[in-house]
């Protein structure tokens, strides 16, 4: 983080210097903005677009159901960056790969019966992802994969499974776990496509394919069971096997995918968070519900995107610095 501490220092005497100099025209004449130096183009799923009330508010009007949210990653970034990188964010809620490369996507808002119920529900279509990408645009984030796997579902799933089980056993494992493999297969063919199609999309751009934090502890036994602002009533033999074999193996999957492209870095987001999972006192996700009781279905919270900011920028700035 030094190196990123070192470069954010200098684009903030960059940006006082400019402001300094364009100081008298203003005063004099009213000189609009500067407008930004580069083009940053936001794609994902709801762990980038914020989705849940302990992200932040939807600040779109009229909302379009995608969710996006005042305290995500993309927008905390615009705020502390927003001079240097013009950002277009149309990352969406229940976002799959396959909508972020070609499909027209029909977003859910907070519509998730028997959960909660959208008034606004249903929206209309929104554009492939990638559409918003352009010839010039200099970095693109996008962090997607999970609901190609089948996260939702899958949690969705065990917590039915895990009713009445006293916490033992690993129900959930014993019903799915044939069929993950497949998915994380899709998952990587899928990924490959989708970076192909941004870089033929955005040939001069940088690819940030940023993972997932940690969700689920090493240690499970922090996880108790019934307590819907952790995983309520999934097993801790079903969370140890959703993180070792689930979650885990996603990250794997993208990191995999984002090396063989050389346009495309891959954000580790798994490691910093590692003391921060649904069960931990210092929580950077939520668990099924917010400390707020309002639903949040195992999303990062505020603390979370600004852990992903603050690795994502450094990242950015990486993209955009002179190499030698």
């Amino acid at each position: 983080m030094a190196r990123f501490r070192t470069r954010l220092a200098l684009l903030g005497s960059a940006a006082a210097l400019t402001a300094g100099a364009l100081a008298p025209a203003q005063l004099a004449g009213a000189q609009p903005a500067a407008a930004a130096e580069y083009d940053w183009v936001a794609l994902g799923d709801s762990y980038t677009a914020g989705a849940i009330q302990a992200a932040g508010g939807v600040f779109e009007i009229p909302r379009d159901g995608c969710e996006r949210t005042d305290r995500s990653y993309p927008q905390v970034i615009d705020r502390d960056l927003g001079s240097f990188f013009e950002l277009t964010n149309v990352s969406c809620g229940a976002a799959t790969i396959e909508d972020v490369t070609f499909n027209a996507q029909q977003p859910i808002g907070r519509h998730l019966p028997p959960i909660s119920e959208d008034p606004d529900y249903p929206f209309p279509a929104v554009p492939p992802q990638s559409e918003a990408v352009k010839s010039g645009t200099d970095v693109i984030t996008v962090g997607v994969g999970g609901n190609t796997l089948g996260f939702a579902d899958i949690l969705l799933k065990c917590l039915e499974l895990g009713q009445g089980s006293g916490g033992v056993g690993t129900p959930c494992k014993d019903a799915l776990a044939a069929d993950i493999p497949a998915r994380l297969t899709k998952v990587g063919t899928d990924y490959d496509q989708m970076l192909a199609k941004l870089h033929e999309k955005g040939p001069h751009a940088k690819i940030l394919a940023v993972g997932y934090p940690t969700v689920i502890p090493q240690d499970t036994s922090k996880c108790r069971y019934n307590d819907i602002h952790q995983f309520f009533s999934i097993t801790q033999g079903d969370l140890d096997w959703l993180r070792q074999d689930v979650l885990e193996p996603l990250n794997k999957v993208i990191e995999k995918s984002a090396a063989t492209q050389d346009s495309a870095t891959f954000v580790n987001l798994y490691d910093s968070s590692e003391t921060h999972s649904v069960c931990d006192a210092g929580k950077w996700v939520e668990g099924v519900l917010d400390s707020d009781n309002r639903p949040a279905l195992v999303h990062p919270n505020a603390k979370g995107h600004q852990n992903a900011a603050d690795h994502v920028i450094s990242e950015m700035l990486n993209a955009i610095a002179p190499k030698d």
